[in-house]
């Protein structure tokens, strides 16, 4: 039988080159295709390993009316701004999130006259003065200044000041920024891609990168889902870069995860303990990872453990008192917290990493695109499926499935 510290150390010594697989550059999807919900469907029931081939706009009849879909509402910002200095060198800022004077997207993006980002810059050295960048909106233009800051990790500290304080962060970045495409996609954004790289239901400004398993629905089909029973609600985690961030080291122990912002709200907290005995899919491995660090999040409230606000990369699979705490007790426990805070709102950041190991305690089932090679989000998947996400993206590969963000859709029932 194997001991606590010999799992710990199973985890960290997983090697990435196991969750390798040949994809060539004609498989990836550089545009979505024409509908949304007219992309491929492949469906895999775990309980009769089976794979089904299906059409995206047909997931109403997979699935019941004892399952329900949660989504990720997080909107994907014009993060990517091209300027050029004095001398016409071009600068890309990459906008990450906020630093100053706050952390949190929702107010950041409604700050007028100055705020700073922790930003990733192309061409740095070509930046030596304060940049003006020039933003035509409503038959004037707005004149931002930006200046560079502080290196950080490979990032810099970028303050944007101006002068209109009617004129907020969020829209002069919306009128002059572009869609920040994956960088696997290679070429540049164009003006389909403000609404297709956008799922239909996003609300709140601030990922950097698309919850792309979303993509695929539309609000008909989203009407679809109710008329037959099937309830939908939303969370919300503002993806950042470093989902795209591969993984270097030899084995996973040697990747730091980047952390993400999650919102929850108290509203949704109850319905999850009023929908326990419903199987809830997730849209997406961003829901995935918000549902299951708000399990632990509730978990160290609960243990009455440090810092119960942030979710640690590895503090799951160091501390097995954790997953000794029930569900029950886990929400019950955040609702106190919420109570005795005085607020209906959830505001947490994790930097969980989901294994193949990992016990899932919220989530039972996975509505997601095909992933790259040796990432982190292809450890998350194979969570749900063990070794058989071989076959499946063996399957796909023979099949003509188009691959990554702008690609088709998989349905894993538990």
């Amino acid at each position: 039988m194997c001991t606590f510290a010999a799992m710990i150390d199973l985890n960290r010594n997983i090697r990435i080159e196991d969750y390798d697989y040949p994809l060539p550059e004609s498989r990836i999807a550089f545009y979505p295709a024409s509908q949304r919900d007219r992309s491929k469907l492949l469906i895999f029931d775990k309980k009769e390993a089976r794979i089904t081939d299906s059409v995206f706009h047909h997931l109403p009849d997979f699935l019941s009316e004892n399952q329900w879909l949660v989504f990720n509402n997080s909107k994907v910002i014009h993060a990517r701004l091209l300027v050029h200095n004095m001398t016409g060198a071009a600068i890309e800022i990459f906008c990450l999130e906020p630093l100053a004077p706050t952390s949190d997207p929702a107010v950041a993006f409604a700050l007028s006259g100055r705020v700073t980002w922790k930003c990733m810059v192309g061409n740095a050295r070509k930046w030596k003065c304060p940049l003006e960048i020039e933003v035509p909106m409503n038959e004037r233009v707005i004149r931002i200044k930006a200046e560079r800051g502080e290196a950080i990790e490979g990032t810099f500290e970028v303050t944007f000041t101006w002068a209109e304080a009617e004129v907020s962060f969020a829209e002069w970045i919306e009128a002059y920024g572009k869609v920040p495409l994956p960088p696997y996609i290679h070429r540049d954004a164009e003006e389909s891609d403000t609404e297709r790289y956008q799922t239909v239901y996003a609300r709140h400004d601030g990922s950097v990168a698309a919850p792309t398993a979303g993509l695929h629905f539309t609000d008909e089909l989203l009407h679809a889902l109710n008329t037959k029973g099937i309830e939908t609600e939303y969370v919300t985690l503002h993806v950042g870069a470093g989902t795209f961030k591969p993984v270097s080291s030899e084995t996973i122990g040697g990747h730091f995860m980047h952390e993400e912002k999650i919102v929850i709200t108290e509203e949704f907290i109850r319905k999850l303990l009023r929908n326990k005995n419903k199987q809830l899919i997730a849209v997406g491995t961003t829901v995935t990872r918000t549902l299951e660090s708000l399990f632990v999040i509730g978990a160290k409230l609960y243990i009455g453990l440090e810092n119960p606000l942030l979710v640690e990369q590895w503090e799951t699979y160091d501390n097995p008192s954790i997953h000794e705490v029930t569900v029950d007790q886990s929400l019950t426990a955040i609702l106190d917290f919420l109570k005795q805070h005085d607020t209906d709102l959830l505001r947490a950041s994790t930097r969980l990493i989901i294994l193949p190991a990992y016990k899932r305690h919220i989530v039972d089932g996975l509505i997601t695109n095909f992933h790259q090679p040796k990432s982190t989000l292809l450890l998350l998947i194979s969570n749900f499926l063990g070794d058989d996400w071989h076959r499946i993206y063996q399957h796909a590969l023979e099949n003509d499935y188009r691959f990554l963000s702008y690609g088709d859709s998989n349905l894993y029932l538990p």
